[in-house]
């Protein structure tokens, strides 16, 4: 595997993995505190003002990532399975401030919430993380209008690998 990001589909399934230049326990740490994730998670240009992170099982990751233009966009994890170092999955959605599940605000096709797994492979002193993406008991147009997203899940998720990259190579 090449340092680029791959991604392909699986079925319903987007894929996309990427080897950093890091070892396994920084980039797990960096999925895991509240402090990294506001550095890197999130589209370019977007930025995380707000966060509360309760890592556990059932626990949830509630963020505010504001976009280039001011407004707001919140989304919202629930912890289904932590493995440090090697695994986590999650529930995603799009939210409210509060933390209640909300429609995509840009695409109300999108599935309400998705399942999430990413794990964290050791690769001599670097770490190939894989996102398995996947709708979570959609309906048939939201399994449809997730795969039809294929190209803009893969220029988000590639930014957002972008971005962790470089909060990496930071000292």
């Amino acid at each position: 595997m090449t340092d680029a990001s791959t991604t392909r589909m699986e079925g319903d399934t987007f894929v996309i993995s990427k080897r950093f230049a890091a070892p396994r326990a920084t980039v797990y740490a960096a999925w895991t505190e509240a402090e990294q994730l506001q550095r890197w998670f999130g589209p370019k240009g977007f930025t995380m003002p707000r966060c509360s992170l309760d890592l556990r099982v059932g626990g949830t990751f509630l963020y505010g990532l504001q976009a280039p233009d001011g407004s707001m966009l919140w989304g919202k994890w629930v912890f289904r399975d932590i493995t440090p170092p090697e695994r986590i999955v999650v529930i995603s959605s799009f939210s409210d401030e509060q933390g209640g599940v909300t429609k995509h605000p840009m695409a109300p096709e999108w599935p309400l919430r998705t399942l999430s797994t990413t794990t964290f492979e050791e690769d001599v002193g670097r770490t190939i993380v894989t996102v398995r993406w996947q709708p979570y008991e959609p309906t048939d147009l939201e399994r449809r209008t997730f795969i039809e997203g294929f190209q803009s899940m893969t220029g988000g998720w590639g930014g957002t690998f972008e971005r962790l990259d470089a909060d990496l190579a930071q000292p």
